[in-house]
Parts: structure tokens; C-alpha cells; sequence
């Protein structure tokens, strides 16, 4: 069962992590403008552009944007970061709202789900009894 358990929490962390590049990667790419408009928005009020966890309207535009595997890697980590999207609610800065959610999934799905692994009890390799003598 530990070997089941740390493929699940690699497959997590990596599709956390992959998720989280795709951000970063989007983020970086906009540049100046996109700072102009956060700006403007924030003046405004304005939505964020890309949130965590999207209402079905804002992952319908999401899904027109991206291709098949970058909706699924989100549609993932909108899943698997669910839990911890209400903890930066009322925060304005995206990497906020995006940053600390994923490293709180990386800390439970990655951290907490691997040291279980580790302390589930281990398979016995040898069928000896222990009361034969060894030959070596």
C-alpha cells in the first residue's frame, strides 16, 4: 500500500507543480501590460483575470483560452487546491492567491502523504523461518 500511496503523492506534487509553471509562465509573459491592468483593475475593484477557483463562467473563458492538456492540469489543481483557496481569499496579489495554495497542497499532498508512506509497515522479503540457521 506504501508504494501506491507515495505514486499518488508524487503524481499530486507534480501536477501541483506543473499547474503552478503554467501560472508563473502566464504571469511573466504579460509583462508590462499586465501590470498596467492589474494596476487599473485594483484601482477599480476589478475580477482577477485567472483565479484559483473559477465560477463556470470564468472556467468557460479559461477553457476557451488553453488547450486540452493545460484545462485538465487546471481543472486538476482547481481540484486538488480547493481545500485551500478560502485561506488567501481577501488577498489583491496573484501570486499570492495562487503561491500559498500551492504550497500548502505541495505540504499535504507531497510532505504529509509521503512521510505515511514511509510508516506504513513494510513487506517481509524473506520466507525463511527465523529459527533456520543462515548458510552463507
Amino acid at each position: 500500500m506504501g508504494p501506491v500511496i507515495r505514486l499518488i503523492a508524487i503524481v499530486c506534487s507534480g501536477l501541483l507543480l506543473l499547474g503552478f509553471a503554467f501560472f508563473a509562465t502566464d504571469e511573466m509573459s504579460r509583462g508590462s501590460q499586465n501590470q498596467q491592468n492589474a494596476l487599473g483593475a485594483e484601482l477599480d475593484g476589478g475580477p482577477d483575470p485567472a483565479p484559483v477557483a473559477p465560477t463556470p463562467d470564468e472556467e468557460a473563458a479559461r477553457e476557451r483560452i488553453h488547450g486540452t492538456f493545460r484545462e485538465a492540469v487546471d481543472d486538476t489543481n482547481d481540484l486538488l487546491l480547493g481545500p485551500f483557496t478560502d485561506l488567501v481569499d481577501g488577498s489583491t496579489d496573484r501570486w499570492v492567491t495562487h503561491g500559498v495554495p500551492t504550497l500548502l497542497g505541495l505540504l499535504l499532498y507531497g510532505f504529509c502523504l509521503g512521510m505515511l508512506a514511509n510508516m506504513l509497515p513494510k513487506s517481509r522479503e524473506h520466507g525463511a523461518d527465523w529459527r533456520a540457521v543462515q548458510e552463507s
